[in-house]
Formats: C-alpha cells, sequence, structure tokens
C-alpha cells in the first residue's frame, strides 16, 4: 500500500522484546514454530545501532537456516519453486546484518511481484526520536501521509502529524488464513517464507485482501 519503503536502521538494535525480530523470525513446524535467528554481535546494551550491528561470522547459522528451511519445508506445494532464491542468499558470507535484511527484503518483493523505491534513514540522513524522527522521514522522501500498524496507535503522537501536515493512516490488517504443509492447526504470524512455499503466486493477493 505505501508509495515508498522506508527502512529504519539507525534506531537501536534490540534482540528481545515486542521489537526483537530484526535478527529473526518465526517458521512453521510440526511441533508448532521455530526462530530461525541470525547471531548478531553487540557491543553494549543502548549503545549500538542497527546499521552498526555485525553478524557473528563464528557460528554457522546459513547452513543451520537453509536446512531447517528446507527439512519443514520440502513437502510444500511452491518449495522447489522458491528454495533457490534462499539457496543463493546463504551462499553469500554477509557481515553487516542490515545489508542481509535489506537484501532479503528486496528478494522477498521481487518475489511478490512489489516494485516500490526503498530509502534508509542513514541514507536520508534524518534525525529524531519517535514520532519525530517519523515526520522527518515522511518529510525527507516528499510525504503527505505515513502508513502505520495498527498498534501504532498505543505510541505515536496524532498532535505531531497533524502539525506536521502529514496524515496518520492505520492499517487494520487481518491475518489471512491458508492451507500450511505441516500438521495440526494454522498457525499466524510467520515469516512470509511459510506464505510463499505454500501459496506460491496467491501470496501476494491474500495479503491485499487483508491489508
Amino acid at each position: 500500500q505505501a508509495d515508498v519503503f522506508i527502512v529504519v536502521d539507525t534506531v537501536q538494535f534490540v534482540k528481545r522484546g515486542p521489537f526483537g525480530w530484526i535478527h529473526r523470525n518465526r517458521i512453521r513446524t510440526p511441533e508448532g514454530w521455530y526462530w530461525l535467528s541470525v547471531p548478531a554481535l553487540t557491543k553494549g546494551k543502548f549503545t549500538q545501532s542497527i546499521v552498526e550491528t555485525r553478524i557473528d561470522r563464528s557460528l554457522p547459522w546459513e547452513r543451520k537456516h537453509l536446512r531447517t528451511l528446507e527439512w519443514n519445508y520440502k513437502k510444500a506445494p511452491f518449495f522447489d519453486e522458491y528454495i533457490d532464491v534462499f539457496r543463493e542468499i546463504y551462499t553469500k558470507e554477509w557481515e553487516s546484518l542490515c545489508e542481509l535484511n535489506v537484501h532479503l527484503i528486496e528478494k522477498l518483493l521481487l518475489l511478490m511481484g512489489i516494485t516500490k523505491p526503498m530509502r534508509r534513514t542513514s541514507e536520508l540522513g534524518v534525525e529524531g526520536e519517535a514520532s519525530a524522527l517519523i515526520v522527518n522521514m515522511c518529510r525527507a522522501v516528499g510525504a503527505d501521509a505515513y502508513l502505520s500498524g495498527v498498534h501504532g496507535k498505543d505510541y505515536l503522537d496524532t498532535g505531531l502529524f497533524e502539525k506536521s501536515g502529514i496524515r496518520l493512516i492505520f492499517q487494520e490488517f487481518i491475518h489471512p488464513t491458508y492451507a500450511q504443509c505441516q500438521p495440526g492447526e494454522f498457525v499466524p504470524d510467520l515469516s512470509i517464507v511459510d506464505m510463499l512455499f505454500n501459496c506460491g503466486p496467491q501470496t501476494i493477493d491474500l495479503l491485499r485482501g487483508a491489508s
């Protein structure tokens, strides 16, 4: 739904909690779900931004990720169509967590046929905290509206957006259900790879119908 997608890479890297998705995501398994985590090197609790975060190259995480994907999705309807994309990604020796994430996002958007410009806050040179940072992001790319997840209602300063002349839109996302290749009840809120392996080209239509 966005005209421009901005990667916010200048904020603090967080390993756990509600924002602890920067270096990990969940996939489906026969037992339920499982975290795929990229090992990150940290300097301290409050001193490291996402763009500064390096990957721990001493651990064979790429091989583990790929084997886990292959093991859990080998029976998925569209496994053969997409697995080579991930095999190619995991053959590169990534040093920067941000570069890996951006590359993954670009590849996944391409697989779904989404062509939108992507910018980074580190390139835009914007500053600020919380809502002020978002307003400055919008100004930097000439945006007159900001599309937020529904939970943005809990922390965004709506008054600041109004004063800045930027329309605040909250996305009412309803998670779609679909057939998963593993047994048991449907598990929501997984990585997009789950939908791709199970739904293939229909993934983008399912997402558009839910947002």
